[in-house]
């Protein structure tokens, strides 16, 4: 959800097939599993509240269709670019946590042109456990060969900064549409978009923060 908002469309698919059975889906409820591995029973909790069950397969494939809808007409995330431009300049090296799947992260990375951008990309494939545990952070800065007061994590959900601290990295939080309405507290510090900051600032201000610690 950093580089590209895919939280608002899943979230929206599901909701709208609740609303069709006339069951709201609130936000509170869906937001636990933002930035994990662990998918949020949406059909059970449907039947729960309609008191009967429900034809899982045909609304599966309802929303999976929908998901790829709505997802492919979302391009990259306001600055996330310059900041990939900025990083290569700078000679950063780049890394990827990600809680999705390796196959469902590659195929939009490729889509977007991305598939090369990074020297580490781990997957919810790649560990034991996925966010909020710390372990992808530290298997990317294991292959980044990095301390983790080396390297500075960007992240969207409550989950994904959870894991970042408590795998020792500084974290700052970008929210997507979905997620700022979250508390993100957990972050070391908070910014509402990358545009609103250069890269080159951030880490001037990272690093004044860290020296304070």
């Amino acid at each position: 959800g950093l580089i590209l908002d895919t939280e608002l469309p899943i979230f929206r698919a599901w909701e709208e097939i609740c609303l069709e059975h006339g069951c709201p889906l609130p936000l509170e409820v869906w937001a636990s599993c933002i930035g994990t591995s662990r998918e949020f029973d949406v059909l059970g909790y449907l039947e729960a509240r309609l008191g009967r069950k429900v034809d899982r397969g045909a609304l599966l494939e309802r929303h999976r269709r929908r998901e790829i809808e709505l997802i492919s007409q979302e391009s990259l995330r306001p600055g996330v670019k310059d900041y990939l431009i900025r990083a290569e300049r700078l000679g950063l090296k780049l890394g990827l946590a990600s809680s999705s799947s390796r196959e469902w992260v590659m195929g939009h990375l490729g889509r977007l042109g991305l598939g090369g951008e990074f020297d580490s990309i781990k997957c919810a494939d790649d560990v034991d456990r996925a966010k909020p545990e710390p372990d992808l952070y530290r298997a990317v800065l294991e292959e980044l060969g990095l301390l983790p007061g080396e390297a500075i994590a960007l992240e969207d959900s409550p989950n994904g900064i959870f894991a970042a601290r408590r795998a020792g990295l500084f974290c700052v939080a970008v929210p997507n549409p979905l997620t700022k309405r979250l508390s993100l507290d957990g972050a070391d510090m908070r910014l509402e978009s990358l545009e609103t900051l250069p890269l080159e600032r951030l880490l001037l201000e990272v690093e004044r923060r860290m020296r304070m610690r």
